[in-house]
């Protein structure tokens, strides 16, 4: 008798250089988080929010900015730490991950629509395992010491 085992797919995260993961990171969760904008919008969520009298509309280069900038400083950060301590990229897996989802709070909290909420919460949720990934992908791309 034969027993056959078969694998599960594996996802596989190619190794890149610092810069390329980075940016590779930002433009893969602007695209994305734009998309999850569009599909908010269509929705019905206003992305607008009022705040003492004040109306702030979210649109799409608030998406741009308020996804990329973020990932870019932190990879950013964690890329150029890491020239000292490559043990750094795992830390900053780890606590981007967390601050992406924690700060979804801030989200939730603020007197947003329903459809807006959850656009904007699934937005936080996208930048999660983009960093991750990216990170990874820069970790694997360390040359050897």
């Amino acid at each position: 008798m034969t027993i056959t085992q078969t694998a599960a797919p594996t996802l596989r995260i190619p190794a890149v250089n610092r810069p390329t993961a980075v940016i590779g990171s930002v433009v893969v969760a602007v695209a994305v988080n734009l998309v999850v904008w569009l599909l908010g919008e269509a929705a019905g969520g206003s992305f607008e929010v009022v705040d003492k009298g004040v109306t702030t509309a979210v649109g799409a280069g608030g998406v741009i900015v308020s996804s990329g900038v973020p990932l870019l400083i932190g990879m950013t950060l964690a890329a150029l730490v890491s020239y000292f301590w490559a043990g750094a990229l795992r830390v900053a897996q780890i606590v981007g991950a967390v601050l992406a989802i924690a700060t979804i709070g801030l989200t939730v909290a603020a007197p947003f629509d329903a459809a807006t909420t959850v656009a904007l919460s699934v937005m936080h949720l996208v930048l999660a395992p983009v960093l991750v990934a990216g990170l990874e992908a820069m970790r694997r791309g360390l040359p050897a010491n």
